[in-house]
């Protein structure tokens, strides 16, 4: 069961975390993540709600990610990093 970003808290938060999910989808299309989202939303490229509803999901799986990424050090799955 998917669940959302809740509104409580900060409103620019969400917004930056939503945003960031949709960078997400641009630069990291071999990506987990990206490929839930394009099998989530196939076929509804008319209906924009879904694809709004979905982009959240992918937000808050985001978040999840990085944050394990920053605890443990475990690079989402199909991230591609870049070397420095």
């Amino acid at each position: 069961m998917d669940q959302g970003i809740s509104k409580q808290g900060n409103r620019r938060v969400r917004a930056l975390l939503t945003e960031l999910a949709w960078s997400w989808l641009r630069y990291q299309p071999g990506s987990a993540l990206t490929k839930w989202f394009y099998q989530r939303t196939q076929g509804t490229h008319l209906n924009r709600r879904s694809r709004r509803v979905a982009i959240v999901a992918v937000a808050r799986r985001l978040a999840i990610a990085l944050w394990r990424y920053l605890k443990d050090g475990l690079i989402p799955e199909g991230a591609q990093l870049k070397s420095s």
